[in-house]
Protein backbone atom coordinates (compact mmCIF):
# COMPACT_ATOMS: atom_id res chain seq x y z
CA UNK A 1 0.00 0.00 0.00
CA UNK A 2 1.22 3.75 -0.83
CA UNK A 3 0.25 6.33 1.06
CA UNK A 4 1.21 9.92 0.96
CA UNK A 5 -0.10 13.39 1.91
CA UNK A 6 0.03 16.48 -0.23
CA UNK A 7 -0.24 19.90 -0.39
CA UNK A 8 -3.73 20.70 -2.25
CA UNK A 9 -2.09 22.40 -5.07
CA UNK A 10 -1.65 21.97 -8.74
CA UNK A 11 2.03 22.02 -8.99
CA UNK A 12 2.02 18.31 -6.89
CA UNK A 13 -0.02 16.57 -10.01
CA UNK A 14 2.60 15.08 -10.72
CA UNK A 15 3.85 13.65 -7.89
CA UNK A 16 0.03 12.36 -8.03
CA UNK A 17 0.07 10.80 -11.03
CA UNK A 18 3.79 9.16 -10.17
CA UNK A 19 2.48 7.59 -7.15
CA UNK A 20 -0.45 6.32 -9.00
CA UNK A 21 1.75 4.96 -11.81
CA UNK A 22 4.09 3.49 -9.69
CA UNK A 23 1.84 1.01 -7.63
CA UNK A 24 0.14 0.56 -11.15
CA UNK A 25 3.27 -0.79 -12.67
CA UNK A 26 4.01 -3.05 -9.62
CA UNK A 27 0.84 -4.39 -9.59
CA UNK A 28 0.84 -5.59 -13.09
CA UNK A 29 -1.51 -3.00 -15.17
CA UNK A 30 -0.75 -2.25 -18.59
CA UNK A 31 0.23 0.82 -19.55
CA UNK A 32 -3.40 1.40 -21.39
CA UNK A 33 -4.88 1.26 -17.50
CA UNK A 34 -1.59 3.02 -16.19
CA UNK A 35 -2.59 6.10 -17.98
CA UNK A 36 -6.43 5.79 -17.32
CA UNK A 37 -5.89 5.48 -13.58
CA UNK A 38 -3.16 8.70 -13.70
CA UNK A 39 -6.26 10.42 -15.69
CA UNK A 40 -8.42 9.71 -13.12
CA UNK A 41 -6.55 10.67 -10.14
CA UNK A 42 -5.79 14.16 -12.16
CA UNK A 43 -8.83 15.02 -12.37
CA UNK A 44 -10.03 13.61 -9.00
CA UNK A 45 -7.22 15.74 -7.18
CA UNK A 46 -7.62 18.69 -9.81
CA UNK A 47 -11.35 18.93 -8.31
CA UNK A 48 -10.74 18.74 -5.32
CA UNK A 49 -7.92 21.54 -5.30
CA UNK A 50 -10.67 23.59 -7.27
CA UNK A 51 -13.76 23.15 -6.06
CA UNK A 52 -13.68 21.57 -1.85
CA UNK A 53 -10.69 24.17 -1.26
CA UNK A 54 -11.24 26.55 -3.45
CA UNK A 55 -9.30 29.50 -1.85
CA UNK A 56 -7.50 27.85 0.29
CA UNK A 57 -3.70 27.68 0.81
CA UNK A 58 -2.57 25.31 3.40
CA UNK A 59 -5.10 22.54 2.63
CA UNK A 60 -3.92 19.05 2.56
CA UNK A 61 -4.42 16.13 0.15
CA UNK A 62 -4.43 12.56 1.71
CA UNK A 63 -3.99 9.78 -0.98
CA UNK A 64 -3.70 5.93 -0.62
CA UNK A 65 -3.43 3.32 -3.62
CA UNK A 66 -4.01 -0.46 -2.31
CA UNK A 67 -4.13 -3.34 -4.32
CA UNK A 68 -6.92 -5.83 -2.76
CA UNK A 69 -7.29 -8.49 -5.18
CA UNK A 70 -6.80 -7.59 -8.54
CA UNK A 71 -8.63 -4.25 -7.88
CA UNK A 72 -6.59 -0.97 -7.11
CA UNK A 73 -8.31 1.12 -4.79
CA UNK A 74 -7.21 4.92 -4.90
CA UNK A 75 -8.84 7.07 -2.68
CA UNK A 76 -8.52 10.56 -1.61
CA UNK A 77 -9.48 12.30 1.58
CA UNK A 78 -10.06 16.06 2.52
CA UNK A 79 -11.49 18.64 4.04
CA UNK A 80 -12.70 20.90 1.71
CA UNK A 81 -16.49 21.47 0.99
CA UNK A 82 -18.43 18.69 0.50
CA UNK A 83 -20.57 18.24 -2.85
CA UNK A 84 -23.23 16.13 -4.21
CA UNK A 85 -22.07 14.13 -7.22
CA UNK A 86 -26.23 13.66 -8.11
CA UNK A 87 -27.02 17.18 -8.75
CA UNK A 88 -23.17 17.34 -11.14
CA UNK A 89 -25.43 16.96 -15.22
CA UNK A 90 -23.97 14.47 -17.79
CA UNK A 91 -21.85 16.64 -20.25
CA UNK A 92 -23.36 17.19 -23.71
CA UNK A 93 -20.41 15.71 -25.44
CA UNK A 94 -22.40 16.27 -28.60
CA UNK A 95 -22.75 19.83 -27.98
CA UNK A 96 -20.63 22.51 -29.72
CA UNK A 97 -17.97 23.49 -27.56
CA UNK A 98 -19.14 27.01 -27.40
CA UNK A 99 -22.09 25.75 -26.35
CA UNK A 100 -21.08 23.36 -23.60
CA UNK A 101 -21.92 23.76 -19.80
CA UNK A 102 -19.12 24.10 -17.99
CA UNK A 103 -17.66 21.51 -15.33
CA UNK A 104 -19.16 17.91 -14.94
CA UNK A 105 -16.41 16.22 -17.53
CA UNK A 106 -13.84 15.34 -14.78
CA UNK A 107 -16.63 13.32 -12.89
CA UNK A 108 -17.70 11.90 -15.91
CA UNK A 109 -14.24 11.10 -17.04
CA UNK A 110 -13.78 9.37 -13.34
CA UNK A 111 -16.84 7.14 -14.37
CA UNK A 112 -15.73 6.19 -17.73
CA UNK A 113 -11.71 5.45 -16.57
CA UNK A 114 -12.33 3.32 -13.35
CA UNK A 115 -14.63 0.35 -12.60
CA UNK A 116 -16.22 1.94 -9.59
CA UNK A 117 -16.47 5.64 -8.37
CA UNK A 118 -17.70 6.01 -4.62
CA UNK A 119 -18.05 9.53 -2.56
CA UNK A 120 -19.10 10.43 0.41
CA UNK A 121 -18.73 13.13 2.99
CA UNK A 122 -19.12 13.19 6.76
CA UNK A 123 -18.64 16.35 8.58
CA UNK A 124 -15.89 14.98 10.99
CA UNK A 125 -13.92 13.06 9.01
CA UNK A 126 -14.39 14.95 5.62
CA UNK A 127 -14.61 13.71 2.31
CA UNK A 128 -13.86 10.38 1.28
CA UNK A 129 -13.81 9.81 -2.56
CA UNK A 130 -13.26 5.71 -3.81
CA UNK A 131 -12.26 4.76 -7.09
CA UNK A 132 -11.45 1.17 -8.20
CA UNK A 133 -10.05 -0.41 -11.29
CA UNK A 134 -10.01 -3.96 -12.05
CA UNK A 135 -6.83 -5.04 -13.46
CA UNK A 136 -7.21 -7.26 -16.86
Amino acid sequence: MAHSTFPARFEFLDEIRSLVAQVARESGFSEKDIYSLQLAADEAASNIIEHAYAGVSDALLEITCDMRGSELVITMRDTGKPFDPSKVKQPNLKADLSERQIGGLGLYLMRKLMDDVHYESNARSGNLLTMIKRRG
